[in-house]
């Protein structure tokens, strides 16, 4: 957890930098570096000789938001601790820090910087970015397995890591999604077959986001009169696809959960793809797909890299202002957009769910799927600013709504009315976490 500090521009440029609160079994030690740097927790290793970890978001918020960190005096006994300071930011002068702090003058208390290390902690992304291997999505992710295993990739990617296949059910739903011919006999046909995937049907369509009047007594009833065929295609392949890998225990601390994210980003993704004009608007299932599988890139990264993830999400954890995709090329090579993509596109799902997948972090992309890639870009935005995606609050530019048709302002007013169907939300999300389709 780091709390960012402002400085003057004629001591560290026109950056900002930061607090780091680590602890490990000796005590708590301060990192001190540029805000928009990625906390190298290697390197502070290497330094200390200790394996410092950042402290958990909550505990962080708790030690910085004493009252008496506000008083001088307060402030003294804090940069008391032992500290870590990249050397950027070594003569920093006076400091005005955001909240929970009034105000932090280093130079006031004049022995800070004497006891203090002299330490390379901060990577920017330009430095992250040039130390990136190059090529294609498939050599990238090859190139990460093999640095992390002493695997020799000869097969196809799911073949050599014994990636589960998928379930015969879930290969006949992948057909129907691809196939723009089918109708809903097609897909009741495949429901009926399978009685787990009939038992998830009947439990989604009572669930108390959908409020379907009267008794739901049948399967027809629960397809035909209120899922409807493409949202019990898209629930179905999102719900099972995710379902394959386990949540990962490792995760970072304090994140939103797996599934809350998944259920909110593919709601909101569909509400916005039909506020679209209809001459802007691709498919809504597609879109409502989209955002129900933008992040099984992330589980798809802990069940390859058990080791690493657990890394990864200690770094994620010392740097909330950075893109997790970033921290990810750091540490792995690869990205959960670029894996995620990749694999679903192996499976043989829509390229264009694949696409926005894969590119949904871009602000501008460019080509015939770029509609959904800025879909998933505008929900996952719009709900970090509700801690119901992780990542870094980013402003978003008016431009992004006029390119997909948007009023700002019917957004928002949209957003707040899903807000207030949270408790209905989270009822289909326990429902579907809780999914399973028979092999």
């Amino acid at each position: 957890m780091s709390v960012g500090v402002q400085k003057p521009a004629a001591t560290c440029g026109d950056d900002s930098v930061r607090l780091v609160l680590l602890h490990d079994s000796q005590g708590k030690m301060l990192a001190l570096l540029p805000q928009a740097a990625l906390l190298n927790l290697a390197a502070v290793w290497k330094q200390t000789g200790r394996s410092l970890q950042p402290v958990r978001t909550d505990d962080a918020r708790r030690f910085f938001g004493q009252e008496g960190l506000r008083q001088q005096t307060g402030q003294r006994k804090l940069l008391s601790l032992p500290m870590l300071i990249d050397p950027r930011c070594a003569d920093i002068g006076d400091i005005a820090v955001f909240e929970p702090f009034s105000a932090l003058n280093f130079r006031a208390h004049s022995n800070w910087c004497r006891s203090a290390e002299r330490c390379e902690l901060g990577l920017s992304t330009d430095q992250i970015r040039a130390g990136q291997p190059q090529g294609s999505d498939e050599e990238l992710i090859c190139h990460a397995v093999e640095k992390f295993t002493a695997l020799r990739v000869k097969q196809r990617l799911e073949d050599t890591l014994n990636l589960p296949s998928l379930p015969t059910t879930l290969q006949k739903i992948v057909v129907l999604r691809s196939d723009p011919d089918a109708e809903v006999d097609d897909l009741l046909a495949v429901v009926r077959l399978d009685p787990s995937l009939a038992a998830q049907v009947m439990s989604w369509a009572a669930s108390p986001y959908y409020a379907a009047p009267g008794e739901i007594d049948s399967i027809d009833d629960a397809v035909m009169r209120v899922l409807g065929f493409e949202l019990v295609v898209n629930m179905t392949l999102g719900t099972a696809l995710g379902q394959m890998l386990d949540v990962p225990d490792e995760g970072p601390r304090g994140g939103t959960p797996y599934w809350l994210q998944a259920v909110y980003t593919a709601t909101l993704t569909e509400k916005l793809c039909r506020m679209m004009p209809p001459s802007k608007r691709p498919r809504p299932g597609l879109a409502y797909l989209s955002g129900l599988l933008h992040n099984f890139g992330y589980l798809v990264l802990a069940y390859l890299f058990p080791p690493q993830f657990a890394l990864l999400s200690r770094y994620i954890e010392a740097n909330p202002h950075i893109n997790s995709w970033v921290v990810e090329q750091q540490i792995l090579n690869v990205t959960r957009e670029q894996i995620g993509g990749w694999l679903l596109s192996n499976w043989s799902l829509p390229d264009d769910v694949c696409d926005a997948i894969r590119y949904q972090h871009c602000i501008n992309p460019e080509g015939e799927y770029s509609p959904y890639e800025r879909l998933l870009y505008l929900a996952s935005r719009l709900l970090r600013d509700k801690g119901l995606s992780d990542g870094p609050l980013e402003p978003l530019a008016d431009e992004l709504f006029e390119e997909l048709g948007l009023d700002a302002k019917r957004v928002y007013k949209m957003l707040d009315g899903l807000l207030s169907e949270d408790e209905a939300i989270r009822d289909l999300t326990e429902t579907l976490a809780n999914s399973r389709l028979d092999s």
